[in-house]
Parts: C-alpha cells; sequence; structure tokens
C-alpha cells in the first residue's frame, strides 16, 4: 500500500473585474481567504485549474503564485456550471504557517482480490479518511491494495493502511476498508397454480 504526495503551483493574478469579465477573458474568478489572510480577489487560469483538479483532486496543498507572497491553500469550494459545464468559481482557503491541517484523503484502491474470482464481490466500505497533519505532509491519496483479500473471511482495515511518517488518521483503526462478499444467487421457487375446480353445470 503507497501514499502519494505532490507539490502543486498555481499562478493566479489579483483581479478587481467583474466575474463576467474574468471568465470572458478565459479565466476563473476565485477568493483566496483564511483565518490570517484578508480576503483578495484573484483570477486563474481556466484551463490550467481544471487540468489541476483533474489530476491532483481537492485534497492537495496548492501554492498559489503570482501575488506579493507565495501562499499555501487547499481548495475549499468549486462551483460549476449546470448549463455549460467547466468551473465557475474557487475559493481558496489559505492555510497559517506552522499549522496542522485536518482534512479528507481518498483512498485508491489498487489489484485484484484473488476472493472474487471464487464468486465474490469486492465491497469498498471507506473511500476516504481523515487525516490530521502539517500541510507539507498531507498525501494527495492513500492507495489500498485489495491483492490480500483472496477469502470471504479477509478484511482491511484502517489500521492495516500504510500512513506516511508526520500523518494521524482520525479515523477508528478497526474501521473496515474493504471486502469481499459471497455473492448467493437467489433461489427462485416455482409456483404452480392449483387446478381450477370444474364449473358447476346447471339443469
Amino acid at each position: 500500500m503507497l501514499v502519494c504526495i505532490m507539490t502543486v503551483k498555481l499562478e493566479v493574478v489579483q483581479s478587481t473585474a467583474s466575474a463576467k469579465a474574468v471568465r470572458n477573458q478565459g479565466n476563473i474568478p476565485a477568493v483566496v481567504y483564511g483565518p490570517k489572510q484578508k480576503p483578495v480577489s484573484v483570477a486563474v487560469n481556466k484551463v490550467a485549474f481544471e487540468k489541476m483538479l483533474k489530476s491532483a483532486g481537492e485534497s492537495t496543498v496548492i501554492y498559489l503564485t503570482g501575488l506579493e507572497t507565495e501562499i499555501e491553500v487547499l481548495i475549499h469550494d468549486v462551483a460549476f456550471n449546470g448549463a455549460k459545464g467547466g468551473v465557475e468559481h474557487v475559493d481558496f482557503y489559505a492555510l497559517e504557517k506552522g499549522k496542522e491541517i485536518t482534512v479528507h484523503v481518498p483512498l485508491e484502491f489498487i489489484g485484484e482480490a484473488p476472493a472474487v474470482k471464487t464468486g465474490g464481490s469486492l465491497t469498498k466500505v471507506l473511500h476516504e479518511i481523515e487525516v490530521t497533519c502539517a500541510p507539507s505532509l498531507l498525501p494527495q491519496h492513500i492507495d489500498v491494495d485489495v491483492s490480500s483479500l483472496d477469502d470471504f473471511e479477509k478484511q482491511i482495515h484502517v489500521k492495516d493502511l500504510v500512513i506516511p511518517k508526520g500523518v494521524t488518521v482520525e479515523n477508528d483503526a478497526d474501521e473496515v476498508v474493504a471486502l469481499v462478499q459471497e455473492v448467493k444467487e437467489e433461489v427462485v421457487e416455482e409456483t404452480i397454480a392449483p387446478e381450477a375446480a370444474p364449473a358447476e353445470v346447471k339443469a
């Protein structure tokens, strides 16, 4: 089981233009704010941001460049255009230097569970876990290798996950992450309709 830590830099520019004007220039209007960060309106290139979002996801620390100083942020909220698709607006949450963060990190399931080949179905009980760590140690995701599930009795628990040094998992250690359940075929009983009694004929 592996972990993946990614460093992402994203260039933004401070902007006082209207949201419509920003979008017309091929950018996304956004705001940067946090406990120690005064709200700042910025614009980020639409293609660059959507590419980054697809590859890195929302559980990644991003280093915003282009302002007076580089700012460490997390994506707090992304607004999508329901009619046209694509991102319409982004909220960046500025992290406090020296402060740990508590966030949800997605699990990525890899490998094949041998028990599936013997008539089982892989059940992913958890799709993410909650962790606390310094921003620089935040894993982008944690891989869960299901190849250890070779029978219906085996389970993968939170305590079985390989967590990087400096990262604390907030979930219960015995919480089930994944297992393989036996698929039982339903037996359909054929119902035989009772024979109809002969109709009574009156003379």
